[in-house]
């Protein structure tokens, strides 16, 4: 029943026009941002004889067009006159403040406060800043999810009182969007606390059921306790939905108020008058607003348990938008599109799945080593009995939603794939003896060159040889005290890469490679050369004329050969 015709412009901030609506958060409905008007703000709160008083924030905060504005109007009428027994005004006295009007467009957009900060004597003494909060009105045409969870979470964290506006009952998606919303808000505190907010009030329109129920705090109280209350039969969904809304306020009621009359919701030209709205609307309604801004119901505005001032409240505000402004937290969804991600996700899941245990049974732990071109197909089978089996699952989002999750399960599938091939590679025990392989290839090669090189005196050549033998001794009995031990792992996979790009830099192809087994036939030939050291220091290398044909041999699949003629001496120098 938001009341129809009276429209107003609500002007920016200039507080020597007199009272009247400021907009603080200012929305951008073409990009769906955002921001705070920090001057009107600071205007608006740090006035000196407010700054440094304790504020309590007062907000309305429901889905659009439930006569949230046309409520708080009421609550500045009894700001204004609350030392009178009349506050309400005169009957045919049109009603003014926050703009408001009839119809099915929305009105307020953004968050609107009240340009007069009010301050209150509390009946302990201590004196108060009393500030009126208005939000613009979720689930309009023109608000995504993310803009309706933002504005009611930044109303919420700064409020001491939010009043839930509702219409005619408390439906299971009210609670829902409730839980969306302050879970959101929990998002953004920098602390969370056992309680993050404080008094939440549901506020029923248009109630209808006086008889199971009457109109008031008492029968509100007593049907949100039935709606809240957390049963054994229910299912879990609805238990945590109860469980967290407990969980997020330190204090929660419910007010019932009638319906305010036909006039009121079909009139297009009523503006407020107390002559239109009925008796028993106006009877609630002088219970409902002291209840909430009698100077001894006024609840001050706490985090972290600490009093919060006027000054320290713009802080907050800042610090909060610049949060909603950011990337950190994630975007709510819609219902709709949140169960199609859950439901692709776990059609991915399934599928994946699959093709793990697939690949299990191919090369798995306790399977012994395959060929990789076997495993290759096997993966590739794998893979599309996988993506067949995603495409099965009814899923909810349409085609080109769900091809997004399949582009992401091939995605997962390849990955996995890598990781079973690395897995397989491990098994084979010529594989795994690659990097030592390399090393003592390194090793031999430079005591040849070294030894050569000696020989015909290229000292400088030799002992570079020298060095670079000794580092190769000492990276081998490092990389096999890591493999032992398991400690220094860095270090063992920094002696596998350096032993990888050793082997890629040589330019023989792998078809041309031998085994393992053509290392040991390699240094059988090293056992079959003899060195002699003369004792008048003439120092000779002789090797047997071998049987073996000219031919290349690569220790352990490097690249590395030692040539040989056949039926000739490999050295023959003496000195």
């Amino acid at each position: 029943w938001a009341s129809p015709s009276r429209s107003e412009t609500c002007p920016s901030v200039s507080l020597e026009m007199g009272p009247r609506p400021v907009q603080i958060v200012v929305a951008d409905e073409d990009a769906h941002e955002f921001a705070l008007d920090e001057q009107a703000l600071e205007r608006l709160l740090l006035m000196e004889h407010v700054r440094d008083l304790d504020v309590v924030v007062v907000s309305v905060a429901g889905a659009f067009r439930k006569g949230k504005s046309f409520l708080l109007d009421f609550m500045l009428r009894y700001m204004y006159s609350q030392t009178s027994g009349r506050w309400l005004g005169g009957d045919n006295e049109p009603l003014t403040g926050f703009t408001w009007r009839g119809g099915c467009e929305r009105e307020t957009t953004g968050i609107l406060a009240w340009s007069e900060v009010f301050v209150v004597e509390k009946p302990d003494g201590s004196t108060v800043a009393v500030l009126l909060i208005d939000t613009q009105g979720a689930f309009d045409s023109q608000s995504t999810i993310k803009d309706c969870a933002t504005l009611f979470a930044l109303s919420t964290m700064t409020s001491s009182v939010q009043v839930y506006n509702l219409s005619q009952n408390v439906q299971e998606d009210d609670l829902q969007h409730l839980q969306l919303f302050t879970e959101y808000g929990r998002l953004a505190m920098e602390e969370i606390y056992q309680k993050p907010f404080q008094s939440l009030m549901f506020l029923i329109r248009d109630w209808s059921y006086p008889y199971e129920h009457e109109y008031g705090l008492e029968g509100g109280n007593k049907f949100l306790e039935k709606r809240l209350q957390v049963k054994q039969n229910q299912h879990e969904e609805l238990q945590n939905v109860r469980k967290h809304i407990h969980s997020c306020f330190s204090n929660i009621n419910c007010f019932l108020l009638p319906h305010p009359g036909l006039k009121v919701a079909t009139n297009p030209h009523f503006d407020g008058r107390l002559k239109d709205i009925d008796d028993e609307f106006k009877k609630e309604l002088v219970s409902l607003i002291p209840l909430l801004l009698a100077p001894e119901n006024l609840v001050e505005k706490q985090i972290g348990g600490s009093k919060v001032t006027c000054r320290d409240l713009v802080q907050y505000f800042k610090a909060y938008m610049r949060i909603y402004q950011g990337e950190e937290l994630p975007h709510p969804k819609s219902m709709l599109q949140a169960t199609a991600e859950a439901n692709n996700l776990a059609a991915v899941a399934g599928a994946k799945d699959s093709y793990n245990k697939g690949m299990e049974q191919v090369c798995g732990g306790d399977k012994p080593y395959i060929a990789p071109s076997n495993l290759e197909r096997s993966h590739r089978e794998l893979q599309q009995a996988s993506i067949r089996q995603f495409r099965a699952i009814k899923k909810m989002g349409g085609e080109e939603f769900c091809r997004r999750y399949q582009e992401q399960l091939e995605a997962e599938l390849d990955e996995a794939y890598i990781n079973f091939v690395k897995h397989n590679d491990g098994k084979n025990i010529f594989y795994a003896a690659r990097t030592p392989a390399t090393l003592f290839a390194v090793m031999f090669a430079m005591y040849v060159v070294s030894l050569v090189t000696g020989f015909v005196g290229i000292n400088s050549v030799a002992t570079l040889c020298n060095l670079v033998l000794g580092v190769a001794l000492v990276a081998l009995c490092t990389w096999a005290y890591i493999k032992y031990s398991g400690e220094f792992r860095e270090v063992g996979v920094l002696i596998d890469r350096v032993a990888e790009t050793l082997w890629e830099q040589v330019g023989v192809p792998e078809h041309s490679v031998l085994s393992f087994p053509s290392s040991f036939v390699f240094f059988l030939l090293l056992k079959h050369s003899a060195v002699h050291l003369a004792h008048d220091s003439h120092f000779f290398l002789t090797a047997p004329i071998c049987s073996f044909p000219s031919s290349v041999f690569i220790v352990s699949q490097c690249r590395i050969g030692v040539f040989l003629d056949w039926g000739a001496s490999l050295f023959d120098i003496r000195n």
